[in-house]
């Protein structure tokens, strides 16, 4: 069967099992296009390229399959090199397809030229520029199994367009037909490493599971649960990471981090024991490097060695997948004797626990395996900590300033329990992690390791395409939602009823926050006016329901009327305090010792 490379690479997306794709058609891409037209794909029609990026990584931290783009060369592909490292930093695989001017003009500064496989060297974990037709299909089968395999990542395919048009003999390589020198990711763990990880585990007195982003992107969660409460070790999980252990369960202690919770923060600091699943050791999870977690040996489990030692030096380091290695780590632990939990599941699977996140007396209750006398103090402090150190607000009745918080506890408890909160990045972002509870794996969408404002507008599409079956609300920033809100257009044209809920403080909240706070109030560039634009009349110009809230009266009966709209997207404008900030905090630099709680917790705010 003689094809063209368009048709080639159409073809070879739908054996990749492609069912949606997101993207805007330019010059060198225009032979691709074609084709679509007859294939089984759906594509989305974006307003910008950055949206097809965070679109299709929004599809893919929702579903696990990669999201899928395409954009034209030039311009084009330089606008979604901002989604491609996105999903570098936050390991998400996604494949996009760029055109590219004919070979005979790459290097003569043709109209829409880029270099983009130079451009994007440091953001794809590989990517490739197509000079010769027939190696369409096996290049396409290459970069599926490159982004999702390992460690998960960006890819992308650069596609000439005289090569687009050329014509070839369609055929389907087989596994062993791929040319991926070197590239060989190890999934199990090595054996004396695993025995030598299950030995500093049960002669741990304060030990913390440290659970990041690799535990979801190895679908772990089971096993990540079953590690807790066979050992009744507790739990924390980063920003990339929540939803992968309930946060209504007892061992449950939150989100560690510069926002994080205090008693997650300060057990990682006084822990003997970090056992970190598919974690990187973030600076904004550290604080000051060299004081972080002083006394803490470190088992660290990941599937990338290269972050093996890179920050922190770990006492056993065990390259492989998660899931895989967790599951090995718990055959070791029974080998020398621990014995199975009788804790009753729920949370991630199934209904979530009617426990009380954190309650001293539960987490007391999940020792098994360990001998009591020796985590008691640990359990101990643990719930002491919980008391003294909760997270709080002050929302006044009437006329009080609508608090973030409020918002969210009240939107949290108007939806579904599995519905998947999308956010952008700021202050906004840390409210949301904080006062949604997740109890579920895969309901909380977010940038994280390059924190990219514009965000949560199109990875929200992006999400409600890939599960269409759940509510999804994007909870976004004045600041960020004027950076991609166009895409809101795109969810009206192709009816994707998406919900957003703009937190409206009129300023880049998280910089004022820092310049209130560091800077002698010197509030410098980032007053941005309640009322430009206006946010109501935006969204019913771009086909949406807009809602103003400015009271605390009005929030229940906004979230009400959105929840109950499935035609069309909905954004409510939530008028909040401008001047609320976020606790607790590490600043910068700090050492995670030096944490601040809410000055109404404690006089002066540091503990």
């Amino acid at each position: 069967m003689e094809l063209t490379g368009a048709q080639a690479l159409i073809k070879s997306l739908e054996m990749q099992q492609v069912e949606v794709m997101f993207g805007l058609p330019g010059g060198a891409i225009l032979p691709v296009y074609d084709p679509l037209l007859d294939s089984s794909i759906r594509h989305i029609l974006v307003r910008h390229e950055q949206g097809a990026g965070h679109m299709a990584e929004g599809y893919a931290q929702v579903t696990g399959r990669p999201g899928v783009a395409m954009v034209t060369s030039g311009p084009g592909a330089t606008n979604i090199v901002t989604p491609l490292a996105d999903a570098y930093m936050d390991s998400i695989p996604l494949v996009v397809v760029t055109g590219q001017v004919a070979t005979t003009a790459i290097g003569t500064d043709a109209f829409q030229e880029s270099d983009i496989t130079g451009i994007t060297m440091g953001v794809t974990k590989h990517n490739w520029l197509i000079t010769d037709v027939d190696d369409i299909p096996r290049v396409v089968a290459e970069a599926f199994h490159v982004a999702t395999t390992g460690r998960p990542g960006p890819v992308l395919i650069d596609v000439p367009k005289d090569i687009a048009n050329a014509r070839m003999e369609w055929y389907w390589p087989e596994p062993g037909d791929l040319d991926l020198p070197g590239y060989h990711p190890v999934t199990e763990g090595d054996p004396e490493r695993i025995r030598a990880a299950a030995e500093l585990l049960l002669a741990a007195e304060r030990p913390v599971i440290y659970a990041g982003g690799g535990v979801l992107k190895a679908r772990a969660a089971d096993a990540l649960r079953e590690l807790a409460e066979r050992t009744g070790i507790p739990v924390v999980t980063t920003l990339m990471a929540r939803g992968s252990f309930p946060d209504s369960h007892p061992l449950c202690l939150g989100m560690p981090g510069m926002h994080g919770h205090y008693t997650a923060v300060t057990a990682m600091q006084r822990s003997d024991l970090l056992i970190a699943l598919g974690s990187r050791f973030d600076d904004r999870v550290t604080g000051k490097l060299d004081a972080f977690a002083p006394e803490a040996k470190v088992i660290h489990v990941d599937i990338d060695p290269a972050e093996h030692d890179k920050v922190r030096q770990a006492d056993v380091a065990v390259v492989g997948d998660c899931r895989v290695v967790i599951e090995e780590l718990l055959r070791a632990l029974a080998a020398m004797g621990l014995p199975h939990s009788d804790v009753t599941r729920g949370g991630s699977g199934g209904s979530p626990s009617d426990a009380v996140p954190g309650a001293p007396e539960q987490v007391g209750s999940m020792a098994a395996g360990f001998p009591r006398a020796r985590l008691a103090p640990w359990r101990d402090q643990l719930g002491e900590w919980q008391r003294r150190f909760p997270l709080v607000y002050d929302q006044q009745p009437g006329s009080g300033a609508l608090k973030p918080q409020f918002v969210l506890e009240k939107l949290r408890d108007a939806t579904p329990d599995d519905t998947i909160v999308v956010s952008g990045v700021g202050q906004h972002q840390m409210f949301a992690t904080q006062w949604w509870q997740f109890d579920y794996p895969y309901t909380w969408v977010n940038s994280g390791g390059l924190g990219t404002m514009g965000f949560a507008v199109p990875a929200a599409i992006g999400a409600k395409v890939g599960r269409p079956d759940r509510t999804v609300w994007a909870v976004d920033g004045d600041g960020c939602f004027q950076m991609t809100a166009q895409e809101l257009v795109t969810a009206s044209s192709e009816r994707i009823p998406i919900k957003v809920a703009i937190l409206n403080n009129a300023y880049l909240g998280m910089v004022r926050q820092w310049q209130e706070m560091f800077y002698g109030e010197r509030y410098s560039e980032v007053y941005l006016s309640p009322d430009l634009p206006d946010y109501v009349g935006w969204a019913e110009a771009m086909g949406c329901v807009g809602i103003r809230v400015d009271s605390t009266e009005e929030v229940e009966s906004a979230i009400d009327k959105a929840n109950n709209i499935d035609d069309r997207p909905v954004v409510i404008d939530f008028r909040t305090d401008a001047f609320e900030k976020v606790y607790p905090m590490v600043a910068a630099g700090d050492s995670n010792d030096d944490i601040m709680v809410d000055p109404a917790l404690l006089d002066g705010g540091r503990s």
